[in-house]
């Protein structure tokens, strides 16, 4: 282009009205202005013809994410607007490529005039939709058209059209466009089509599709992310052409069919994400061409055949999921087949590997990522790093590697993601560790017990991203080191050993975090804010930590998602923390302060706080009464006030967060009756606790209808009447202890799961569950007043463990079905007024470990069995009862066997000896008694005597009167 040529005046103006309509937040079209830069052709993304000036290329892509980019700073690098129709006067224009920004609207059809376009990338602008496509009629030159996430689903007959107006056509990338299948094309036009993309377009029948066969030039295939039910598409079969065949995650569901290893062309084959079974066939070795295979996530199983061994070209293996059951040693050994193994990417993630890692590793010198984790490998690692030296990626997470981690390590000046966590791993970690990395972004290496050991002037050659330590020894000082790192969004060094005051400088680093935890350490000092950056969902926890002081600010804008602050010291109202000035609401799903030093009212503005799931204020001193706006958090999964000092009623308002799963309001001065609403509103309730307070009233029959209640305590209130008699409700009591339905676990969108955790009243202790909680199954109505007889439906919770009715007043008999209750550990009935017999199905509670049926009015023997005869004499005081473990039971005259007497008993045609001793023990006693009389005469005339002398001195006795 000669220096004196400038672009068209009208295709300036052109350019400069479609940048009128675009919000630019990176100002990437910085240079689109005329002032500073007259000539359109020096516009950035602009090429022109170097003779005519005539714009001929525009393109204004955004690259696909690396993984690594700061994912804030590439969103704004995004347009954002709408297509101008003012771009179909670039007449000339041969090259326009819009993708990967935030289009949005109608695709103008003026873009149908544009009759020298070859090629039109308008992919991955997922707002544009499209109403037909007939406007594609005047671009008869194009040879590339992307569309790509763009809505086609109003366009029906898609494949007609391209089918018949494009016949120059050489790719098509029609991805994930909602495309309605039309009728098969019987004549197919597209003769030069070489590349063809309709992946994740949710066809439902492999033959929406099949007339891809006719396609005679095609090399490239994509039809991943659909519902191809079945095997692999036969219709497949004759094209052996094709070098890329991705039909990963299509629910295919079949072998891997034996004409797919006579492919010998095929390049890239991707079958990832499906229901694959079988074994892969030795025939692959057939595959000469291959570069790339992935048969991830899949049913697979069995050996990696030897002839893996011949496929040289190989750059990346992908087999994670696949259960190879192999030692490590033997895949490495048929991979290095080849003299000089091209491997780039190994993945082997998940593949039930065992052995050791050797250097076997270093023959692979062209690894770029090696990914072994969650397998079954252990001893040191004998990775010869200095051989690896375009290693980026190491995965060896979820292992039983142990022993010390080499200084070679620190060689890799290429690695930018290392995750070692949950192994085996100890020893000294130090800066030589880390001598090279200067890439280093993603370092995971929590769950081994690592000693880190660096000069306190140390100044990392890396900055990271994410660093994960958490469980190693890193204490006691704060590490100093992180004041270094400029760029640190993901921060874990928990359960570390530090215990230091933080530092100041530390919370400059603030701004930048996503995720922050520096949990179960002995850090003291005060906290002026929170952290949190950008991100809409961080985390910032805190707990189990010495910091004290009153709470600290949270900034205004986006908001951690989860927000723990839990056992420390914190003093002080809640007011400032939680009755923020801002104008706008929180985004915080998860907000623990349980277990500190808080006191006050609690305050009355949770309408800021819409997006919670999870609230704990438990453990604090907290005064006055539940403040009613806690009903407008009509997201709240779990509410927890256990242990403060609250009076008043249970709110009324409460009856609004319908999605409750778990309440905890015990050990408090809570009063007034128990809400029927409870029950009638909150159905999904799985947790109730309300004990220690002073609820007075009965309990109403109205909380049965919480059929997936796991946990209800009551104990330790004023309530009196009756149990209620519709116990049998509690469906998930009635199911066994085994069942995770309604594992209570809240995941927050995109952010991070939380577990609900309860302190349990169950066999005399107080324990803590969490992990567990799921499978607790308990009642507790203990220490209250009520009365009448134990329901007979209480024994259809089969899945009870935990039963607790001690310290009331009821009567009756214990009822004689309990033996059903088998899940049940822990019975405690006493201290009330249950009379009768123990029934004998107890004998078959053959998980009970826990007993105390004392002070009762029990009576009769214990019933024979290994478990109720191994517990202390006290778990029966206070009855009249015998038998094992108390003495046996007294019997007429002589001390009987229980057991024996129990037989005797129960067999009623057997001889009753009782009235054979009654003849014989009169017969006895008459002859001791009266035979000497009879015998001898002196004896007769002794014994008159006797009484005559008697006979006197009663009546002289009653003279007297």
């Amino acid at each position: 282009m000669s220096s004196n040529t400038a672009c068209p005046e009208n295709e300036k103006q052109a350019l400069l009205n479609f940048k009128k309509g675009l919000i630019d937040a990176a100002n990437r079209l910085a240079s689109w202005d005329p002032h500073h830069q007259p000539d359109c052709c020096r516009w950035i993304g602009v090429v022109c013809d170097k003779r005519t000036a005539h714009v001929l290329s525009l393109n204004l892509s955004v690259p696909t994410w690396d993984g690594y980019t700061d994912l804030e700073s590439y969103g704004m690098s995004m347009l954002i607007g709408k297509i101008n129709p003012c771009l179909s006067k670039l007449k000339h224009l041969r090259y326009l490529d819009l993708s990967n920004n935030v289009f949005e609207g109608l695709l103008p059809y003026q873009l149908g005039n544009l009759s020298n376009l070859e090629t039109l990338k308008l992919g991955d602008n997922r707002l544009l939709y499209v109403e037909n496509l007939q406007w594609l009629s005047g671009l008869s030159l194009l040879k590339h058209l992307d569309l790509s996430c763009v809505n086609l689903s109003r366009a029906s007959n898609w494949l007609q059209l391209i089918n018949t107006i494009l016949p120059s056509l050489d790719e098509l990338h029609l991805s994930a466009c909602q495309l309605l299948p039309g009728p098969s094309l019987l004549n197919v036009n597209l003769s030069s089509l070489a590349v063809l993309d309709l992946s994740l377009n949710h066809f439902t029948n492999q033959m929406d599709v099949g007339w891809v066969s006719n396609l005679k030039s095609l090399v490239f295939l994509d039809l991943a992310g659909n519902y191809f039910l079945g095997p692999i598409p036969d219709f497949l079969r004759n094209m052996t052409s094709l070098t890329h065949l991705d039909l990963s995650s299509s629910y295919l569901n079949s072998s891997i069919p034996d004409w797919l290893y006579s492919f010998s062309s095929l390049q890239v084959l991707r079958l990832l994400g499906n229901q694959l079974h079988g074994d892969i066939s030795s025939a692959i070795g057939n595959l000469t061409s291959l570069n790339e295979l992935d048969l991830s996530v899949n049913q697979l199983q069995g050996k990696l055949p030897r002839a893996m061994g011949k496929l040289c070209k190989l750059r990346s293996i992908y087999l994670s999921g696949m259960r190879l059951n192999q030692d490590i040693s033997r895949i490495l050994e048929i991979l290095s087949g080849c003299s000089s193994p091209r491997l780039e990417s190994l993945d082997l993630a998940s593949c039930q590997l065992s052995g050791q890692l050797s250097d076997q590793v270093g023959h692979f010198k062209n690894l770029t990522i090696l990914n072994l984790s969650n397998n079954l490998i252990s001893g040191p690692i004998l990775i010869p790093y200095w051989q690896l030296k375009n290693l980026k990626e190491l995965c060896l997470h979820d292992n039983s590697i142990s022993g010390p981690i080499s200084i070679s390590l620190g060689q890799l000046a290429n690695l930018e993601r290392v995750s070692i966590f949950n192994n085996l791993l100890e020893g000294v970690v130090s800066d030589k560790h880390f001598a090279n990395h200067t890439k280093l972004k993603y370092f995971y290496g929590s769950g081994n017990s690592l000693l880190l050991r660096v000069n306190p002037n140390w100044v990392p050659p890396f900055q990271i991203l994410y660093l994960d330590l958490g469980s190693w020894q890193i204490g006691p000082s704060f590490p100093l080191w992180l004041r270094s790192q400029k760029h640190l969004e993901y921060l874990d060094i928990s359960n570390s050993r530090i215990s230091d005051v933080i530092p100041r400088w530390f919370w400059g680093l603030s701004t930048q975090f996503k995720h922050v935890n520096l949990s179960r350490n002995q850090i003291s000092g005060q906290i002026p804010y929170l952290p949190g950056g950008p991100d809409i969902f961080p985390l910032v926890d805190l707990s189990f930590n010495n910091f004290s002081g009153p709470l600290p600010q949270i900034p205004m804008g986006p908001h951690q998602y989860m927000i723990d602050l839990s056992n420390n010291y914190f003093s002080g109202s809640l007011f400032h923390f939680l009755c923020h000035q801002w104008s706008g609401t929180f985004s915080t799903g998860f907000l623990s302060i349980a277990n500190n030093l808080l006191s006050g009212e609690i305050p009355d503005c949770w309408i800021k706080w819409q997006s919670l799931q999870v609230l704990r204020l438990d453990g604090n001193r907290f005064t006055g009464k539940i403040p009613s706006s806690m009903g407008t958090l009509s997201e709240l999964q779990s509410l927890n006030l256990h242990n403060n000092n609250l009076h008043g009623e249970i709110p009324l308002s409460l009856k609004n967060c319908t999605n409750l799963l778990a309440i905890n309001l015990g050990k408090n001065e809570l009063d007034g009756n128990i809400p029927r609403w409870l029950g009638q509103d909150l159905t999904s309730l799985i947790i109730l606790i309300l004990r220690s307070n002073k609820f007075g009233g009965n309990i109403p029959d109205h909380l049965c209808a919480l059929s997936s209640l796991q946990i209800l305590d009551l104990a330790e209130n004023n309530l009196f009447g009756s149990m209620p008699r519709c116990m049998s409700n509690f469906s998930a009591m009635v199911r066994g202890n085994g069942s995770r339905d309604n594992i209570i676990e809240y995941i927050g969108y995109n952010g991070p799961p939380t577990l609900e955790s309860a302190s349990i009243v169950t066999k005399d202790q107080v324990l803590v569950f969490d992990k567990t909680l799921n499978l607790v199954r308990l009642v507790d109505f203990s220490c209250n007043n009520l009365s009448g007889e134990i329901p007979k439906e209480v024994t259809s919770l089969q899945g009870l463990q935990t039963l607790n009715l001690s310290r009331n007043h009821l009567t009756g008999k214990i009822p004689e079905s309990i033996g059903s209750m088998k899940s049940l550990e822990s019975l405690d009935l006493s201290q009330n007024q249950l009379s009768s017999s123990i029934p004998e199905s107890m004998s078959s509670m053959t998980f009970l470990s826990h007993l105390n049926l004392s002070f009762n009015k029990l009576t009769g023997i214990i019933p024979t069995s290994s478990q109720l005869q191994g517990f202390n004499e006290s778990c029966y005081a206070g009855n009249h009862l015998c038998g094992s473990p108390l003495r046996g039971c007294r019997g007429s005259g002589k001390e009987l066997d229980v057991r024996n007497e129990a037989k005797e008993i129960s067999k009623g045609q057997e001889t009753n000896w009782f009235y054979i001793s009654m003849p014989l023990g009169f017969v006895t006693g008459f002859w001791c008694v009266l035979g000497p009389l009879v015998i001898s005469k002196r004896w007769r005339i002794l014994y008159f005597r006797f009484l005559e002398a008697i006979w006197w001195k009663v009546c002289d006795f009653a003279g007297k009167f």
